[in-house]
């Protein structure tokens, strides 16, 4: 075969394995635990990205929420510890604590482990986007000795969007199910996860409605706790808005403190510890106070 023949043959070889190298996923790249306490995964390298210091918020500075914060702290300390414990649901209002409970529980348990010197439990967030790489993120930690909280944010799912289903095989009734060492906290807005009229779409639709619906419906049975954030009352709100003062020092007239806050509210036509917390940077601010 001629020199040029050969050279051109070559081009093409190599072109065709370039292509074959990008369609295929990466090898999942075994993570270093030691390096913090907390990941992000990164579905598009199949890795976890370290996060050294993660934003939360303190469990004392979570008010008006105190059932879900002893629900949400017990199953994480008994799956911690090795026990038998659920996948958790947190839904409701928004602004009330959902992802900031999930976030103050995993460092309550962990300042506990860390004293008694066992090994620390590690927080994994998956974005809502990623949801069809979950199977890959858990092949990755199924065989590590650490146990894990894989946490996705405001879950929910739109029309035509299929994803949910890989969510269900690995929760429960996948060949493989969920590894021992994992366990799934998810947010929501919705209880259902699915929204209403995609529901009343398929009842209206299929030949057995009921089948068609329950098949949406069973994605929230596979959370064993449902745990529900409702809108505060006025106190709780102040309650919020207070310890925010009293931790960060801002040094304000009691009733200057209620009546700003309550007339922040009402601007934002919300009560929340969001718009507690939008409050106090807003004061903080024209104090010159940094909130550290």
């Amino acid at each position: 075969m001629p020199d040029d023949a050969v050279a051109a043959l070559n081009h093409h070889l190599a072109r065709l394995v370039s292509l074959l190298e990008r369609s295929v996923p990466p090898l999942p790249v075994a993570p270093d635990f030691s390096a913090a306490d907390a990941f992000v995964w990164q579905a598009s390298a199949r890795a976890l990205q370290p996060v050294p210091q993660v934003n939360r918020v303190a469990m004392d500075l979570l008010k008006g929420i105190d059932r879900s914060r002893d629900i949400i702290t017990d199953n994480t300390e008994r799956f911690a510890a090795g026990l038998p414990a659920n996948n958790a649901l947190l839904w409701g209002a928004r602004g009330m604590g959902k992802s900031s409970l999930v976030k103050a529980a995993h460092a309550t348990v962990n300042e506990t482990r860390r004293a008694a010197g066992e090994r620390t439990l590690k927080l994994v967030e998956i974005h809502r986007e990623d949801i069809e790489t979950l199977p890959d993120l858990m092949t990755l930690l199924r065989p590590d000795p650490h146990r894990f909280i894989v946490f996705c944010d405001d879950l929910s799912f739109d029309h035509d969007d299929t994803s949910y289903k890989s969510l269900k095989a690995v929760l429960e009734g996948g060949i493989e199910g969920r590894p021992e060492n994992v366990l799934f906290y998810a947010t929501s807005n919705r209880r259902h996860l699915l929204p209403r009229d995609m529901m009343e779409n398929e009842r209206s639709t299929a030949i057995n409605p009921s089948e068609a619906v329950e098949e949406k419906v069973s994605l929230s049975d596979r959370f064993g706790l449902w745990v529900g954030f409702h809108k505060c009352s006025q106190d709780d709100y102040l309650d919020m808005v207070f310890a925010y003062a009293d931790r960060f020092g801002l040094t304000v007239p009691a009733e200057t403190l209620r009546a700003e806050s309550l007339e922040w509210s009402t601007t934002r036509g919300a009560r929340s510890g969001r718009v507690a917390w939008q409050y106090v940077q807003d004061l903080a601010g024209r104090l010159g106070v940094r909130l550290g």
